[in-house]
């Protein structure tokens, strides 16, 4: 019987010297949280790569050209404005020129001043407006 309980005795030790030493081998150091925080913290966001896709040549440099045409008609045109409004005010009789020399400076005045009065009223509009 003696000898029986020995046996178990010498089992259950062995038993838990064996799961203490597979517990220690699992075990392992993980640094603090504040430092693996701090590591992530630094490298800020992963940007995307933008991925530009070409066209034939050919197509490109038609659209360059289109572009470039409408720039051209867009600068004419203004031209044309320009010079239609002085060609207006030229042909008046010289009182009449001056009412609407003055009435353009009226206009731009209130513009100015709407415009000054929604940029303080509002954040969008004062982004919009500078």
């Amino acid at each position: 019987m003696n000898n029986l309980s020995v046996k178990k005795l010498f089992a259950a030790l062995m038993l838990i010297l064996f799961t203490v030493s597979v517990c220690n081998a699992q075990t392992f150091e993980r640094s603090p949280a504040p430092r693996q925080n701090k590591s992530i913290a630094n490298k800020g966001p992963k940007k995307q790569k933008v991925v530009k896709v070409k066209g034939p040549k050919a197509a490109q440099k038609a659209q360059r050209k289109q572009a470039a045409k409408d720039r051209k008609l867009k600068n004419d045109y203004k031209k044309f404005v320009k010079n239609n409004q002085k060609r207006s005010i030229q042909i008046q009789t010289p009182e009449v020129q001056d009412r609407m020399k003055q009435n353009i400076k009226d206009a731009n005045s209130n513009y100015k001043s709407k415009r000054k009065s929604s940029v303080t009223r509002t954040k969008t509009a004062a982004q919009k407006y500078r």
